[in-house]
């Protein structure tokens, strides 16, 4: 550590000893205080502990200080050399602040006159030149109007510019090309549930993640649950609802799985092997993808209830199974050149 002129190691332009022998103060133990620009003793309070613990703590509390000055715009120098002058007691001459701040003699003088540009420091004397430290709230008064000044120059600025086009952000999604590494996902997102989870497949693709949906049942989390074909675990709390509008009709005849599912409306997936063999999906956090995965499975799961209450009139307007809607939904997409899958016929 830097030494000031006095011989005591420390940051502070006051330098500190606690004198174990009589002083003006009146005994042993007092706190000497020695000014670092006069060399006169003056006394302070009594401390129960040695100087050397004192010196360590302002020098600690005095470099924070400075860090924060130069968060706002000092150069090191320049805070260091503020933070000097503000706890000196009496104007300071360059030498004296180099000595107590460990700032350069070379560097002080061009510090200190900077200091007096920015209105941090004021000239208080000539041969020799002293300085003093501007009060902190006229300084931060003054840095703090600078900054609304220049804010709201920058805001002007940027408001007069033609607004451009800008690009989109993406969407932060994450593919996958495995129904493992789909069901791996969906498994460890259920176990992390707090309120609901919806979820959407066949029993096969269910039938992994029965673990999982028991275990968040039993500790409260909701399923709004639509399956196709049995359902291959427990009932779980909330709504479920067997897609009994393609059963023995379209389904059987159709190869393409897919597993849906949206857990606390935060996070999402959606995969689907179109074959039933080669699986595409992706999955990610976001209040969108999952709004789209939900509205998927709330809206098939209505149909389902629809058809329930009132399947003798679907299946005489759409057939059995609901074929001619199937049909009719399939017509559009031929055109454009799409395939569609049993799920979306149903």
């Amino acid at each position: 550590m830097r030494r000031n002129h006095h011989g005591r190691p420390g940051f502070p332009a006051t330098a500190v000893d606690a004198a174990h022998s009589p002083t003006r103060s009146g005994g042993p133990g007092a706190l000497l205080i020695v000014s670092s620009t006069s060399g006169r003793p003056r006394a302070g309070p009594t401390v129960p502990f040695p100087a050397s613990v004192v010196s360590r703590d302002m020098t600690a509390r005095t470099d924070a200080i400075a860090e924060r000055l130069v968060q706002l715009g000092f150069s090191h120098y320049e805070a260091r050399t503020y933070v000097g002058l503000l706890v000196c007691d009496e104007a300071a001459t360059g030498y004296g602040i180099s000595n107590d701040t460990g700032v350069p003699q070379p560097k002080v003088y061009e510090t200190l006159r900077k200091l007096v540009e920015r209105g941090a420091a004021i000239p208080v004397g000539e041969r020799p030149a002293r300085y003093a430290a501007t009060p902190p709230d006229v300084l931060l008064g003054a840095l703090e109007r600078e900054f609304q000044t220049r804010l709201e120059a920058a805001r002007q600025g940027l408001e007069s510019l033609p607004h451009l086009g800008v690009a989109d952000p993406p969407l932060q999604v994450s593919s996958l090309s495995r129904y493992e590494a789909a069901a791996a996902r969906a498994e460890a997102a259920i176990g992390r549930a707090r309120t609901r989870v919806y979820l959407h497949g066949r029993a096969d693709e269910l039938r992994p993640l029965a673990e999982a949906v028991t275990a968040a049942s039993q500790r409260g989390v909701e399923f709004v649950l639509v399956h196709f074909g049995p359902l291959p675990f427990a009932r779980p709390r909330g709504q479920v609802v067997r897609h009994e509008s393609t059963e023995g009709t379209l389904y059987p005849a159709r190869q393409s799985r897919h597993l849906a599912i949206v857990v606390d409306s935060e996070w999402s997936l959606w995969a689907l092997a179109r074959d039933g063999e080669r699986w595409e999906g992706m999955h990610g956090d976001g209040a969108l993808l999952a709004s789209l995965v939900k509205t998927y499975i709330r809206h098939d799961l209505f149909v389902q209830r629809m058809y329930a209450d009132a399947r003798e009139l679907f299946e005489a307007r759409y057939g059995p199974g609901l074929l001619r809607l199937g049909i009719a939904a399939a017509e559009p997409a031929a055109e454009a050149g799409e395939g569609t899958t049993a799920e979306d016929a149903g």
